[in-house]
């Protein structure tokens, strides 16, 4: 168990397209729009994480705390702009716990802003080439889908999963989207297993209604100590469990690592620490930048096991009224895929279902939550176990 740690708030503009807004004020906005919700003043912040603004569309920023510390007129003992992909936010979480336990600070703001709307600009292959391999990979002119779906080929090879298990995945998101009137995809209305099948290929075997919905959009929570926790909310939701591991850089170097992922050592490490397993998990929230990443992802996780997570999933258990409700914002694939700050609306909505904030998609029961972020190409891990007593 994380003694004393905290998650007090959380704060996320619906995800959109902003090409107006530059990524720097996009950042700006979010931050003075959180704290206004909250209720608080910059000078009741003392720590700041941060990714790097600009990621998405090649205007990278790796000062960010700085200039943000800055502006909010903060001069906080603890900061950081950090990049682990997708996994920043969750990784955000583990730094916030570790400072808050060491006294460096007792109100740490995490927060984190993306703008993925220019892959025509040369954002889609500046990003392709951050993360891969410069002689074995990038000379054959890679770029995202089709460097996860090598990753998923081999899965499917592996573990007898098909398409339609994958366009599964992508069902039930749009069926939690549905309900939730901030997802982008909200008013697009039911998709079918055969619709996905139907969608144009993107990169075999992912059709377009297998990604996610590239979009702009940000968000921000509070990290602090159970103490101002509970002076600013009557129902925080507290780290109980957390875990995390790095590995390799790219797909080539990836070996038996690339569908049996570090997330199998950040979850058992994260239920170890809360002292609960898989079974005690009321829902989950998993990054899923294409549809076959939560079926990989519940079986590293131990939802299910090796090769029966697309069983799972074809059973209804992860859909609204299931008995694991995943990605219950509608997922990357429905709520939106907001560039780099992706990993801030996974971790927000397991926030606010065990807040009891979440809205009209609120689970009936949310005591405790699994919520797992990754980055990179599948080598950045980190894993939360978040509920509502300590």
């Amino acid at each position: 168990m994380v003694a004393g740690v905290a998650i007090a708030a959380s704060y996320e503009i619906p995800p959109s397209r902003f090409p107006e807004v530059r990524p720097h004020n996009l950042y700006r906005q979010v931050a003075h729009a959180a704290l206004s919700e909250w209720g608080l003043k910059p000078g009741d912040i003392n720590g700041l994480l941060a990714v790097p603004s600009g990621q998405g569309i090649n205007e990278i920023d790796i000062y960010t705390h700085e200039k943000l510390g800055s502006e909010l007129g903060i001069t906080p003992a603890f900061a950081e702009t950090l990049n682990a992909g997708g996994a920043s936010f969750a990784i955000m979480v583990g730094r916030a716990a570790s400072a808050i336990r060491d006294g460096l600070a007792d109100s740490i703001l995490c927060i984190g802003t993306g703008k993925f709307t220019k892959p025509a600009a040369g954002g889609a292959e500046n990003m392709a080439r951050m993360i891969s391999e410069p002689d074995f990979e990038i000379g054959y002119g890679p770029f995202i889908p089709a460097l996860y779906a090598l990753i998923a080929s081999r899965f499917m090879a592996e573990s007898g999963v098909g398409p339609a298990d994958l366009a599964r995945v992508a069902v039930s998101a749009r069926q939690w989207a549905l309900r939730n009137p901030r997802a982008l995809m909200h008013s697009k209305g039911a998709i079918s297993i055969e619709d996905v099948l139907q969608s144009r290929m993107i990169s075999t075997p992912l059709h377009y209604l297998d990604c996610s919905v590239p979009c702009d959009g940000g968000g921000a929570i509070l990290v602090t100590t159970d103490e101002k926790a509970r002076q600013l909310t009557r129902q925080p939701a507290y780290l109980l469990g957390y875990g995390e591991a790095h590995s390799h850089g790219s797909i080539s170097a990836a070996g038996e690592r690339l569908v049996q992922t570090l997330a199998t050592r950040t979850g058992a490490d994260a239920f170890k620490r809360a002292g609960l397993s898989p079974a005690d998990m009321d829902m989950a929230m998993l990054y899923d930048a294409f549809s076959f990443t939560p079926l990989l992802l519940l079986e590293n996780l131990g939802f299910a096991p090796a090769g029966q997570s697309a069983a799972l999933v074809q059973s209804g258990a992860i859909d609204p009224g299931g008995s694991l409700p995943v990605n219950t914002n509608g997922g990357l694939l429905s709520f939106g895929h907001t560039g780099e700050s992706s990993g801030m609306s996974v971790i927000v909505e397991g926030v606010r279902q065990i807040m009891a904030q979440a809205g009209e998609n609120q689970l009936d029961r949310a005591r405790t939550a699994l919520v797992h972020c990754y980055g990179g190409m599948m080598y950045e891990h980190a894993t939360l176990i978040l509920g509502r007593s300590r």
